[in-house]
């Protein structure tokens, strides 16, 4: 369906995240663009890559489910390259302190709106770009993503804009779906310092359809 006054298509599905239903509001396809300012075109946002952001992934299906159940009390959490921020919603529902990211102009605004459909509490929202410092982001306990090592420059600059945000003690999840960047992510992370291990994700999502990917953890201090 479309909204009116909007320049873009969305739509609306129900989605079994870790075991609940969350009304998502989402773009209804790939074939969406709307960048009037050229907001998305300074952030590095191709036209073919804007309507990524607001599609519901894989990985971040098994991110929210694997949220649904990982330790989070007193920790304040950041989820990088939010994206539709679906394992920040499932977080908020369980009432973690949470802080999504995204370089996207609209991943604010469908944020808001899914947080309105699902009658949850706001999120702090805080514009990310990972190349650069943002001292004002501060410092995070856990800090998670999904699906984040799709170009073969991103395990660099991602492992140095995590090191920038995390504290001395931190746990950092990633689902990645085989993209073939994470070995290099990997070796960037020991690098800093922190500990890895992996282990295969569920070989289905909880809509029943196949995945194939890995849960990497990082930590260091505690």
């Amino acid at each position: 369906m479309s909204e009116t006054g909007l320049d873009y298509r969305v739509k609306f599905e129900t989605l079994d995240l870790g075991g609940l239903d969350y009304r998502i509001r989402s773009l209804l396809d790939r074939q969406q663009f709307f960048d009037p300012d050229g907001s998305a075109l300074r952030a590095g946002i191709s036209s073919a890559s804007w309507p990524l952001f607001g599609l519901v992934w894989p990985s971040s299906r098994i991110l929210a489910a694997t949220m649904q159940t990982h330790a989070i009390e007193g920790k304040r959490i950041l989820e990088i390259g939010c994206g539709l921020a679906l394992a920040s919603l499932v977080m908020r529902r369980r009432g973690a302190d949470i802080t999504a990211s995204d370089c996207h102009p609209l991943a604010a605004a469908f944020l808001g709106e899914n947080l309105r459909l699902n009658r949850l509490a706001p999120i702090h929202f805080q514009t990310g770009n990972w190349a650069d410092s943002d001292p004002l982001l501060g410092k995070f306990d856990l800090i998670v993503g999904s699906d984040v090592l799709y170009e073969r420059g991103q395990p660099d600059i991602l492992s140095r804009f995590i090191d920038r945000h995390s504290k001395s003690a931190v746990e950092v999840i990633i689902v990645d779906p085989d993209r073939g960047n994470r070995s290099r992510f990997n070796r960037d992370m020991t690098d800093l310092g922190y500990a890895h291990r992996e282990q295969t994700a569920e070989k289905r999502q909880s809509c029943g359809e196949p995945y194939k990917g890995r849960i990497l953890n990082y930590q260091r201090g505690g």
